[in-house]
C-alpha cells in the first residue's frame, strides 16, 4: 500500500485521485483481517490457558501455582504472536518493531532490578517448588503456614494468624525450613534428676510415661541416655518420634507426664541454688 502511494504521487496525480474504492476497500480488508486475528488469538489463548490451567486441577499430585503461571504464559506468547500477524498485515516489518520491543525491555529492566530479580525468583520457586501452598515454613526469620505463592511475593499466616509478606528474593536466596514435608518429627528432652536419684528408677519411670503415650513410635527406638552431669543435676536426653501433626501438643505433654511421674516416683528434680557467705569481722 505505501509502494502504491508513492507510485502515484510521483505520477502527479492529487490525493483525491489516489482516494478509490478500491484503496478503500483495501484498508477496509486490512483492518477486518486484524481484528479477526487479534481475537482469534484472544480466543485460543484463553482457550490454552484454561486447558492448562484444568490439568493442574484434575490431577492432585500437581501444583496449581504452576500451571496457572503455565497457562498465564502460554495466553501471552499466542497473543504477542497474533499481534505480529496483524503488523505483518499492514506491511509493517516485525523485525524493526521487535528490536525496538528489545531495547525498550532492556530500559525497564534496569529500572526496575528488584521487582524484576523478585520475579524470577518466583519462577524458581514455582518450577522448583521447595515450598506449597499449606506448608508449615520458616523463611527469613519468619515463620507460618503457606497461603499464597505469586511471581512477586509469598504470603504467610503466623501462628498467631498474622499475615507476612516476604519477597521471593528473600525467600529464594535464603534457607528454607519446611516443616511440612516429612510426615514425621522427633520430638526431644532433656530432663534433668538430682545427684541422690536412682537412676535406673528415672530412666525407667521415662520410659514408662513414654510407652504409655499412644503418640510415641516405637521405631525407631526411642532414645534415653544420661547426657551431661551439670553442677546441681544428671541429665537425661530423651528422643522420641511421632507424627508430625502431633509433634507441638505431644511435646509439651512429656512435659508435664514426666514431671509428675518423677513427683510419684519420688525422684527430686533439682533446680540451681546459690550460697553466699558473709565474712565475720574481727
Amino acid at each position: 500500500m505505501t509502494e502504491l502511494l508513492s507510485k502515484e504521487i510521483w505520477n502527479g496525480k492529487s490525493l483525491a485521485d489516489l482516494i478509490t474504492l478500491e484503496f478503500l476497500s483495501s484498508i477496509v480488508g486490512n483492518v477486518l483481517a486484524a481484528i479477526a486475528i487479534l481475537v482469534v488469538g484472544m480466543i485460543i489463548g484463553r482457550w490454552a490457558r484454561s486447558r492448562i490451567v484444568r490439568l493442574g486441577q484434575i490431577n492432585r499430585h500437581l501444583d496449581e501455582t504452576l500451571f496457572n503461571f503455565l497457562g498465564n504464559i502460554t495466553s501471552y506468547v499466542i497473543t504477542g504472536f497474533a499481534f505480529l500477524f496483524v503488523l505483518n498485515t499492514f506491511g509493517i516489518q516485525t523485525t524493526s518493531f521487535v528490536a525496538v520491543i528489545g531495547a525498550a525491555g532492556l530500559a525497564i529492566g534496569l529500572a526496575l532490578q528488584g521487582t524484576l530479580s523478585n520475579v524470577a525468583a518466583g519462577v524458581m520457586i514455582i518450577f522448583f517448588r521447595p515450598i506449597k501452598l499449606g506448608d508449615f515454613v520458616e523463611v527469613s526469620g519468619q515463620s507460618g503456614t503457606v497461603k499464597a505463592i505469586t511471581l512477586n511475593f509469598i504470603e504467610l499466616a503466623s501462628v498467631d494468624n498474622v499475615q507476612i509478606i516476604i519477597p521471593n528474593a528473600q525467600v529464594w536466596g535464603n534457607t528454607i525450613t519446611n516443616f511440612s514435608v516429612y510426615d514425621t518429627r522427633r520430638a526431644e528432652w532433656v530432663f534433668g534428676v538430682g545427684y541422690g536419684a536412682n537412676l535406673a528408677n528415672a530412666e525407667q519411670i521415662i520410659r514408662d510415661v513414654i510407652a504409655a503415650d499412644p503418640r510415641s513410635h516405637a521405631e525407631p527406638e526411642p532414645f534415653v541416655q544420661v547426657n551431661a552431669l551439670n553442677d546441681s543435676s544428671v541429665d537425661f536426653l530423651v528422643r522420641v518420634w511421632c507424627d508430625r501433626a502431633e509433634y507441638f501438643a505431644y511435646q509439651a505433654d512429656i512435659k508435664r507426664k514426666i514431671k509428675e511421674a518423677f513427683d510419684a516416683g519420688g525422684i527430686d528434680i533439682p533446680f540451681p541454688t546459690r550460697t553466699f557467705v558473709r565474712a565475720l569481722e574481727e
